[in-house]
């Protein structure tokens, strides 16, 4: 398994299936070249702690908009599910379906059992991984605050 894009490398591109709000499309990273980019990788759609992860960036969204970032959650459940959590939790940022755990291999946080370790990387305008965090089932991230000024300082 590799270990994933470090801090200073570029991130792995790809294009996933995904939805957000009823809008269903496909999402490729490069597309987003020029615009900073958050990416949270989660186990699963209705799980308490995904469920306590992305609501807590979904209340502090703007942290996000404020700095020009554009958010997207991923797990590997289908666009069926995420659009079902979607319209339960009222995220405005569009969930993306890595059902076979091809994106969460390149990114080095593949698991067992969960699928992917809950993670995030903070990328910057040229493509390149600014911060990252990787852990398990309980890991504690950044404030979505501390996040957003990581993005807002990167280039």
């Amino acid at each position: 398994m590799s270990k994933g894009p470090q801090v200073g490398d570029p991130a792995p591109d790809f294009t996933l299936p995904g939805v957000q709000g009823h809008d269903r499309r496909g999402y490729t990273l490069s597309d987003y070249r020029g615009q900073k980019v958050l990416l949270a990788f989660y186990p699963g759609d209705f799980t308490l702690g995904c469920t306590r992860q992305m609501c807590t960036y979904r209340d502090n969204f703007d942290e996000f908009t404020d700095v020009d970032a554009t958010v997207f959650g991923i797990s590997p459940q289908d666009v069926d599910s995420h659009e079902r959590w979607i319209e339960k939790q009222g995220f405005q940022f569009p969930l993306l379906a890595d059902t076979d755990r091809k994106v969460a291999e390149a990114y080095g946080i593949a698991a067992p059992v969960i699928g992917v370790r809950r993670s995030i990387f903070a990328i910057d305008t040229a493509g390149l991984v600014q911060y990252r965090c990787t852990g398990t089932v309980r890991a504690i991230f950044k404030p979505p605050k501390a996040i957003a000024e990581i993005l807002d300082r990167a280039p």
